[in-house]
Formats: C-alpha cells, structure tokens, sequence
C-alpha cells in the first residue's frame, strides 16, 4: 500500500511539473515551433512502409492515415486506410460518443474499484471518489484517463463488457464495420482493433453532437479533483496549438499500435478529420494531410435564402396555391469542383388555411450519396386567409340558384 501511494505521488508530482512547464501560450508557441523544427525535410525511410508511386503525401510517415470531410464522409487522401490496426487510446473517441448519447452528464459518478486500479495513463482517481459524469469525460479527453474510461463504463453501462458492446454497435452503424471495441480505453487486446478509415467516420460523428467538440478542443481546465497543486488539466493533443482551426480529437500510443493520432481542424464551416496510425511522427503527418484536404476542399452555395422551390395546395383559403421559398441559405463543400449533391422537397400534399408568409409548410434537404448532409425550413411565400363561411354559403346559394333559372 505504501509503494502504491508513493507511486502515485511522484506520477502526480511529475504531472504538475509538466503542466507547469506548458501552461503559457509562448511556452506553447515554442513547442509547436519546435515540433515543426524536427519535421522531416525529405521523405523518411520507414522500415517496412512501401509506398505507391503515385503517393500524394509520400513524407506522411504513417502506416495507415486518412482524411476526409466530416458533413460528407468524402475521402480526400488516403493510405492503407481500410487495413486493421490497434486504436489506442484514440478508442476514447467512441466511448465520449457512447458517453454523450447514453449517460447524462450531470450524474454523479462514484468510481469503483476496478476503475481506480486501471493501468496505464491515469487521473489518479480513487476508489470512493464522487465526479460528475461530464468532468470524467473531459478528464479521459484531455489527460487519457484510463481509470475514467472504467468509471464511465460501469456507471453506464454496468461493466465495461456491456460498455464496450454498445461501442461496436455504434461503430458498426456508422459505417465502421472493421472495428470491434472490447474495452473503453484502448488498452491492448488481440479483438480491439479498428482502421483509419473507420476512427475517422466514427470522429466524424461525434462532431455532430452536443458537447463533442466543445470537449475535444478545450486546450485546459480545472477540477477540484485534480490531485495536483494546480487542479489543472491540459489537452495532450499539441494540434490545438500547432495547426489554424484544430479543434481536436484524440491522442494515442502503445507499443502494439505506435503512435496514433485522430486530429479534427474547421476553417470556414468545413470539418475535416485526419487519422494516422502507427506513425513516426504523427504531429507533421496530421498538418501535412490536413493541409492537404483544405488544399482539396471550396464551398458552393447548394441552395440560396428566398428561392423558390415550388407550391402547395391551400384548403379552405381564398388562395388555392401558394409558393414556397427556403428559409436559409445552404453552403456545403465541393471537393475539385465537383458537388454531387441531390435535393429532395417534403412538402404535404396540402395546407390548412389560414396560412401567414413565412409560415413553415416544409423541409428541404440536401443529399450525399443517400445520407442527409443538410436540411433547412420552407416556408410560405404569401399569406392565405381563410374563407368566410357566410361567403361561402351565399356563393353556393347563388350558384345552385342559378342552376335552376337556367333550366326553366
């Protein structure tokens, strides 16, 4: 018990000095500057890496890496991103996900046993100790908390098994059907393994979410918890800093897997998402594909505010048909120049009067191969008041009435 405490002294000692030495931007400037110093100048040799002559990013030194475009899930770059890899601790990334859509965030989680001895990186917790969900989860983001990983498991889902399944169940109806998750962390296992495709669709995702990126790209915080002078904890993913517009994802390393990386970055509305595995040097990998897919990537304007898109019945109103205008402008990105993208317009087949203009009568929506990327109200273009029924009364009098004179 004693060599346990002191343990976790000097982890937690070593901790504080490192946050510490961070905790400055121009500490921060200096190392991204220095990560961008030790960039390879000419295409590195990694043992075992053949690449394709046609590699567009031939100094990515990255085993397996991606990036695509988050709204559409279009590829930009890829390389051997369908082959199966150990994740690490990028796993993270879907257990925030299953985190955010099965638990709420204000609970109060009591940390177990099991989670207070989990290997590897820590937040030091201890058995008894009571957290809110959504600080666990900005703890196994920020610092990779393994120990919060089994505490958010068993909270939620009542073992980390049971987590793990509802995490590959996930997975695969996202599209991710090369992964199996059997933990929460990463941590190593012959049967937990994903691709870099598959990471970037599920990071993809989340960016969907509430409270996903809000979490993933805070660069600090602080927790009473935090079992070190400063309560602070701080982000171990340096592309915050280093790259315009990073606004996360996670970090990763074990022997097994190497050095992994799943980095997010928004510029002008447009999400991307890179993933390298087992990379040599995963931060200048991460700016190069990122670079990369906005070199690839321009914004059209897929639908304009006020444009017409059609009519719609009016029953009971004066008016029979009114226009129909959308809402709000739309603006999705094109790869190349090319857009791909298809409209459907859900209208009913008719509307009730009274209607007043811009009244919502409808929903456009903008397709990707099938998938909605993109939606916006329609509303009506003019007002339709509703018939008087006196009004009509006397019109069907008088049209009856005059049936009848005319057959004499």
């Amino acid at each position: 018990m004693i060599f346990l405490n002191l343990k976790k002294f000097f982890a937690a000692l070593v901790s504080s000095a490192l946050v510490l030495s961070l905790a400055t931007g121009e500490v921060n400037a200096a190392l991204a500057d220095d990560i961008i110093k030790k960039a390879p100048k000419e295409t590195p040799k990694v043992d075992g890496l053949v690449l394709d002559p046609n590699d567009a990013l031939p100094n990515v030194t990255a085993r397996s890496a991606v990036v695509l475009e988050a709204r559409t899930g279009r590829v930009l770059y890829e390389r051997n991103m369908d082959e199966r890899r150990f994740p690490a601790s990028t796993t993270k990334i879907m257990t925030l996900i299953v985190a955010l859509e099965h638990g709420n965030l204000d609970d109060v989680v009591t940390v177990g046993h099991h989670a207070a001895g989990t290997e590897g990186s820590t937040l030091w917790l201890e058995e008894g100790d009571r957290i809110t969900l959504r600080e666990l989860l900005y703890g196994m983001m920020l610092h990779s908390g393994n120990d919060a990983t089994v505490a958010i498991a068993e909270h939620i889902a009542g073992s980390v098994d049971k987590f793990a399944r509802l995490m590959t169940d996930k997975a695969h109806k996202l599209g991710a059907k090369d992964t199996n998750f059997v933990n929460a962390n990463g941590l190593p296992d012959d049967a937990h393994y994903t691709t870099a495709h598959d990471m970037a669709l599920i990071a993809a995702y989340g960016y969907s979410l509430p409270e996903f990126e809000d979490i993933v790209s805070t660069k600090e915080i602080s927790f009473p918890w935090v079992k070190d002078d400063t309560h602070r904890l701080r982000n171990e993913n340096q592309m915050l800093w280093l790259y315009e517009g990073g606004n996360g994802v996670k970090t990763g390393y074990t022997d097994a897997a190497g050095r992994c990386l799943v980095a997010g970055a928004k510029r002008d509305g447009i999400q991307l998402v890179s993933v390298v595995l087992d990379s040599n040097w995963m931060w200048n990998d991460s700016i190069l594909l990122l670079d990369y897919g906005f070199s690839k990537i321009d914004r059209t304007t897929v639908v304009r505010e006020g444009m017409q898109v059609g009519t719609v019945a009016v029953t009971g109103g004066r008016t029979r048909r009114i226009g129909v205008r959308v809402k709000e402008t739309i603006v999705l990105p094109t790869v190349d120049g090319a857009a791909g993208y298809e409209q459907q317009v859900d209208l009913p087949r008719d509307v009730k009067a009274p209607v007043k203009k811009g009244d919502v009568v409808g929903t456009l929506r903008v397709l990707y191969k099938g998938k909605e990327v993109a939606k916006t109200d329609l509303a009506a273009m003019q007002d339709a008041e509703r018939k008087s029924f006196f009004l009509t009364l006397w019109k069907n009098i008088t049209q009856l009435f005059g049936i009848r004179t005319g057959g004499r």
